[in-house]
């Protein structure tokens, strides 16, 4: 093994562990990689920075913009409008409209948007029909997924065709994935409608908990909230709340004050604390233990055990959407409670409730954030699209009069796409372009539509694959593959690769694990003669096959607080969406690729 295997070698396993374990921005990990690969020589300069003039590169940045001009011209909020007439029935019927919706809006765009795009259709219409949404976001979520399988326009799908190209083979198109990706759907849909739905949780979500009584049990809020009384020598008496420091150094949220006769909520910043206040906080007992060093009067009692006063507080549900500009700051970063007027009381993140230092949490995409104030201040930040409300309503459009011109160049530039007309990178870009020129976005709101993390962390990836290929690592890690699964035939090989894909999948995603498999798959095709472009369609199912872990794909991510899921809700339902993938994409080598 040469020097520069060793040091590829390195520098993968030190990037898995920096994503995995330090939980370094994933982006942030791929530009490291990419100096760290041309500082050392394995890769040139020229090659290191290739990755931001790709193909994939160009096509996915392309993407985004007709997606969110879709968005803007009002086009998928229709959709999600005629879902959420149609949708209202028994729970079987539920499941299989948003699987079917999901995997329908992920033909034509990005996964996470697409599920973004119908999360609030599907708190609105659960709701309506009193089916929990336990049953519901799961099978939403696993269907952008498949839907992504029978699509060319997933990032995991653009980026194996990219390293067919890059080794002198045909790329792959959207001919490639539908056939076989169409197959998987059909299959999926069947195993979810007779037995996935019998393994989905029956659970009250966080969503549906604003109508019900147990809000304060989903959110674990009865173990954390307490009722101080202020007394006439306490430190605090006179002086403002935003500067009493009960949150800077104690890390309690005030969420009312019970003055007399009625209760201040939310109150502001600037309000006054007087003597004989009653202060409804959140926090730990310990915390506020520490108050009565300040003169209050604290009875160690949960306020739900004996509360002497009703708050009767409005409650909503925010969750941080995909493009947020939220996204890695806190709450006391972009000083919400002064800017919107509302309390953030607790955090729902991967299955568990935070209720102490809620300002002080970075935020990530899927967050789910227990607000409390008044319903019109909650229906003006649903009108920030930094902010998804579930129980509010989105904003408009901004440019609803275009819709029929964003469908239109939707339309062209799909047709082109499914025939192979022309070469998708011109063709993706020159339909954003032209959703500006139509005046459907604005040039500065298609530049905030490109996911820069995605983009970057492609680009900073790519020299991986570049590096694998040109040190022969590709070929050694492949000929292994070979000689392990090759004397059980063709399909042992695919079986082989598509699960390791898989495997890795739920560690670190699929747009990553497109680059560091794909050139392992490419180079083990060619050596046993296997059609290079059905391993790169297997192993790209294999990137999307995102079933087992909330964090295998930000899509599951966005479901899990509103979903009130764990972490093995989502293997449960997920084995055996994985195995009828399996199964399907083999029978689909043979049947439509020839592979035996």
């Amino acid at each position: 093994m040469t020097l520069n295997e060793l040091i590829l070698i390195g520098v993968i396993i030190s990037a898995l562990v920096l994503i995995i374990y330090v939980r370094l921005r994933p982006d942030l990990v791929a530009l490291l990689v990419l100096l760290t690969l041309a500082f050392s020589g394995v890769v040139t300069t020229q090659e290191a920075l290739s990755g931001f003039s790709r193909n994939a590169v160009i096509t996915i940045i392309g993407l985004f913009i007709i997606t969110h001009a879709l968005d803007e011209t009002g086009i998928i909020q229709w959709a999600a409008r005629r879902i959420n007439s149609v949708g209202k029935g028994s729970e079987k019927r539920l499941i299989l409209v948003f699987m079917i919706s999901g995997a329908t809006l992920s033909l034509v765009m990005n996964n996470i948007a697409a599920g973004a795009v119908l999360l609030p259709a599907a708190v609105r219409v659960g709701i309506k029909s009193k089916v929990r949404l336990s049953k519901l976001l799961i099978p939403l979520s696993f269907g952008t997924l498949v839907g992504g399988m029978a699509t060319y326009l997933t990032t995991a799908n653009i980026i194996l065709s990219g390293l067919l190209q890059d080794q002198g083979l045909d790329g792959l198109g959207m001919k490639d994935f539908i056939p076989t990706g169409g197959l998987i759907v059909l299959a999926t849909l069947i195993y979810m409608l007779t037995i996935g739905r019998r393994l989905l949780p029956t659970r009250d979500s966080i969503s549906q908990s604003v109508t019900s009584s147990n809000l304060y049990e989903t959110y674990q809020l009865d173990q954390r909230m307490w009722e101080v009384q202020i007394t006439p020598e306490s430190r605090l008496v006179s002086c403002e709340l935003g500067r009493s420091e009960i949150g800077q150094k104690l890390g309690l949220t005030v969420v009312g004050i019970w003055r007399g006769h009625k209760a201040i909520l939310p109150p502001e910043p600037n309000e006054i604390i007087r003597s004989d206040d009653f202060l409804l906080v959140m926090g730990r007992e310990e915390r506020v233990e520490q108050l009565e060093d300040w003169g209050v009067v604290f009875r160690h009692e949960n306020y739900s055990v004996n509360g002497k006063h009703n708050y009767d507080v409005d409650l909503s549900e925010v969750i941080i959407p995909p493009r947020s500009s939220v996204i890695g700051k806190t709450l006391t970063d972009i000083n919400f409670r002064t800017h919107y007027g509302l309390t953030c009381v607790a955090l729902w993140r991967e299955g568990r409730s935070y209720r102490t230092d809620v300002g002080k949490y970075i935020l990530q995409v899927g967050d789910a954030l227990l607000m409390v104030g008044p319903a019109a201040k909650a229906r003006l930040l649903a009108q920030d699209r930094d902010f998804l409300v579930l129980n509010g309503n989105q904003q408009q459009p901004s440019a609803p009069s275009k819709a029929g011109w964003a469908l239109f160049i939707t339309a062209v530039v799909l047709l082109i796409a499914i025939f192979d007309l022309l070469p998708l990178p011109e063709v993706m870009l020159a339909g954003a372009v032209a959703m500006v020129l139509t005046g459907c976005l604005k040039m500065d709101e298609a530049y905030r539509a490109i996911e820069w993390r995605v983009v970057f962390l492609i680009a900073g990836m790519l020299p991986v694959s570049i590096a694998m290929v040109n040190t022969g690592l590709a070929v050694r890690i492949g000929q292994l593959m070979v000689d392990t699964f090759s004397g059980f035939g063709s399909l042992a090989l695919i079986s082989g690769l598509f699960l390791l894909t898989v495997a890795v999948c739920q560690i670190i995603g699929g747009q990553v694990t497109a680059l560091v498999v794909g050139p392992i798959a490419v180079s083990a095709a060619i050596q046993v003669g296997i059609n290079p472009q059905a391993v790169a369609v297997a192993v790209a199912i294999g990137c999307s096959t995102a079933f087992l872990t909330p964090i295998a794909h930000p899509v599951n991510v966005l479901m899990m607080g509103p979903g009130g899921y764990t972490f093995g809700d989502f293997f449960k339902v997920g084995l055996g969406m994985t195995i009828v993938t399996f199964i399907t994409l083999l029978i689909g080598m043979v049947l439509i690729w020839g592979i035996h």
